[in-house]
């Protein structure tokens, strides 16, 4: 009888593990656990960046409120009581940035409509107060002090120009540039920068064309005084002392445009103070609003 061949049998087939339902819906929790883990992270670390950039964004408000106590009024500005009004925006400004802060280190978190309400309000008035002593013609108005126009209603009043004329004469503003330029040639007087004050009151017009002896003192041509094509500032001017152009419209509008100078610097301030905080505390909503949808 033959052998029967020896036939080894073939190993059992490996069957594939049954996937535990269980473990996978642990699986995906966890990755979407670390997911929104991570997108929580990003929208606090953007909320702090934004609340860093407003706190830093409002600091140069104290630094404005120190130049303005502080900083010298130009000559006469007191007769015009512009003192006070410097104390008041002063006032308002430590108003801002506490309002700013405070809305934003109390209120942002738990009522993000408020904050976002009670800081804009005072932003928004300091824009317009901005906007106003820059001399926007629909904010502008001769009852808002420090706008252009209510420098010149103030000027044109002979009273107060009078006392004006006196408080210039009496800070020597002429006298000290009378003494500064005394060595100096007719040219190296021309090329003398001066300041709207001492353009104005100190010295004649250009078009009078007269003839440098002086700062103080200069000659006039052969017109007559009569004629009406000459500017009446040719003929307002005197070389006494005491006159020289301070009866000149140039010196009335080189006054104004030295008041306007100074106070139209605060008007860009505020008004470029106001746009930067206003998009700050706007950002910072929006993101403080997406983080309270993600968590």
């Amino acid at each position: 009888m033959a052998d029967e061949p020896n036939i080894t049998p073939p190993p059992p087939a490996e069957t594939e593990p049954t996937p535990d339902p269980e473990n996978n819906t642990q699986t995906k929790q966890d990755k979407g656990s670390k997911k929104n883990m991570f997108k929580d992270l990003k929208v606090k670390h953007v909320t702090g960046i934004l609340s860093l950039v407003s706190f830093v964004f409002s600091l140069p408000i104290l630094a404005s409120v120190t130049w303005l106590l502080y900083m010298k009024s130009y000559d006469c500005e007191w007769l015009f009581k512009l003192p006070r009004l410097q104390i008041g925006i002063s006032v308002g400004l430590i108003l801002v940035f506490l309002v700013c802060n405070g809305a934003l280190l109390f209120l942002r978190a738990r009522w993000p409509m408020v904050a976002i309400i009670v800081v804009t309000v005072p932003l928004t008035l300091m824009f317009t107060v901005g906007l106003a002593l820059l001399g926007s013609n629909s904010l502008e108005s001769r009852r808002v002090p420090a706008t252009p126009l209510w420098f010149k209603m103030k000027v044109d009043d002979d009273g107060l120009w009078n006392n004006l004329k006196g408080c210039i004469y009496d800070v020597h503003v002429c006298q000290d540039l009378a003494a500064s330029s005394m060595p100096l040639k007719p040219s190296d007087f021309n090329k003398k920068k001066l300041s709207y004050v001492e353009s104005g009151c100190c010295t004649p017009p250009e078009e009078c064309h007269m003839r440098y002896v002086n700062a103080t003192f200069w000659e006039k041509d052969d017109t007559p005084e009569t004629d009406p094509s000459v500017n009446a500032d040719c003929n307002a001017w005197k070389n006494d002392r005491d006159v020289l152009c301070y009866d000149c419209q140039s010196c009335k509008q080189g006054y104004v445009k030295a008041l306007k100078s100074k106070w139209s610097k605060l008007g860009v301030f505020l008004v470029s103070m106001a746009v930067f905080l206003i998009a700050c505390h706007m950002a910072l909503f929006l993101a403080t609003m997406w983080e309270i949808h993600c968590t």
